[in-house]
């Protein structure tokens, strides 16, 4: 059974290079789920600095915008996944159901996020998932961004639930919110 560590902060705060060096400390092969699809030349560039930085340092890199868990199961040689990040992940899922017609809704996030976290239990190694933390800012203007950040928020949930650890990463500082030893 795996290893969930779940690791939150704000944008920039430093919670996915805190997540890499934890993984980068395991013993093992390293598989990296990136969720991020190329939008546009800056994003594309912004994805070639990450890859720049993972080089050399003994990951497989797997591109994966709409379903982690198939990545994560899919990968059973995997001993250390670091999946990046659920944020984007859960705005894939939106912009894609909303492009067919699909509404997008707090319970079948939830769904998804515990199958999820289910596959990820499942698996033998050490999984970190990074996700930003949505709640603390000020409420949204627009429907949309407010079902955005709700949606963010309750996979935020889900997961954290599962863990085993959840971390929160402020200013480039971890703190520890969630640790349930083996």
């Amino acid at each position: 059974m795996a290893r969930i560590i779940l690791t939150t902060g704000g944008s920039r705060s430093g919670k996915s290079m805190y997540a890499q060096k934890r993984a980068e400390n395991l013993p093992g092969s390293r598989l990296f789920i990136a969720t991020c699809p190329v939008v546009d030349p800056e994003m594309e560039n912004r994805i070639a600095r990450h890859r720049r930085e993972r080089q050399g340092r003994g990951w497989r890199t797997l591109e994966e915008d709409l379903h982690p868990e198939a990545a994560v199961a899919g990968s059973p040689e995997a001993d250390v996944i670091l999946i990046d990040c659920l944020t984007l992940w859960i705005n894939n899922v939106l912009f894609y159901r909303n492009t067919e017609g699909s509404e997008t809704t707090e319970d079948y996030i939830a769904e998804r996020s515990l199958f999820l976290a289910q596959t990820c239990k499942s698996h033998a190694g050490t999984i970190f998932v990074v996700t930003n933390e949505v709640g603390s800012g000020i409420v949204p203007e627009s429907a949309e961004t407010r079902l955005y950040r709700d949606l963010v928020g309750r996979c935020n949930q889900c997961l954290a639930t599962a863990a085993d650890e959840v971390v929160l990463v402020s200013c480039g500082i971890p703190l520890i919110l969630k640790n349930n030893e083996y």
